[in-house]
């Protein structure tokens, strides 16, 4: 048996998808296997114009899950891109240099920190969508296109607009439990072939009727 290698550049043969583990560089980023950006636009190019004001010595972190979708334009903020909140003004004049740096604070030190960015397993962000630093967005959120979001996103619910806000559970509680308590993103080669056509199946009920024997099953063996 064949199956898609994460490992590859290019996530299939159309060239615009490219599962982005393999074009990251800066060592405070993590990507999952089989996530992956779509854009016409040279998308291997991702962490260079889709994540912005990514500096190591800020201290901050990337983090996103497995089998996440990214739509053109999908674009994080990190924590450099903010500006003094403490004081009557919130002009950088340290960055100006001269005169003006000698009797101000150091820039970054007076920043406000929001920590760092946590995105699940199968989340789909739609096109042009931005995540502001210190976001954690939950395993199976979906965010709508042209969304900016400056809070915290559930799993297996969607958020849109900007700023992006609550529309909708994906499903019922029990269905979401056991989806996370199975982690299906998590399954090795061979199991996940046989779970695929449960997994993209319609029929919800079939779907949620196996994830219940199977999360019984595991923990009768435990």
């Amino acid at each position: 048996m064949s199956f898609p290698d994460p490992d590859a550049l290019f996530a299939n043969e159309y060239g615009t998808s490219v599962f982005l583990k393999n074009v990251i560089t800066a060592l405070n980023i993590e990507v999952g296997d089989f996530t992956y950006y779509d854009s016409a636009r040279a998308p291997a190019d991702f962490e260079k114009t889709n994540i912005l004001f990514n500096y190591l010595v800020f201290g901050d972190h990337l983090r996103i899950g497995k089998f996440c979708q990214l739509a053109h334009g999908t674009t994080f903020v990190m924590g450099a891109a903010n500006h003094r909140l403490s004081s009557v003004s919130t002009y950088p004049f340290n960055v100006m240099g001269k005169e003006w740096s000698a009797i101000t604070p150091a820039h970054l030190s007076e920043l406000p920190r929001k920590g760092d960015t946590v995105v699940g397993n199968d989340v789909w962000f739609g096109r042009e969508s931005v995540v502001m630093p210190g976001i954690h967005i939950g395993d199976g959120a979906i965010i709508a296109a042209y969304s900016v979001v400056v809070t915290d996103i559930p799993p297996y619910t969607v958020y849109g607009g900007n700023p992006a806000r609550f529309i909708r559970e994906r499903f019922d509680s029990e269905l979401k439990e056991l989806l996370l308590d199975f982690k299906w993103w998590d399954l090795k080669p061979e199991e996940l072939l046989t779970w695929l056509p449960l997994i993209v199946s319609p029929d919800l009920e079939r779907t949620h009727q196996a994830l219940k024997d199977a999360v019984a099953g595991r923990r009768t063996q435990i």
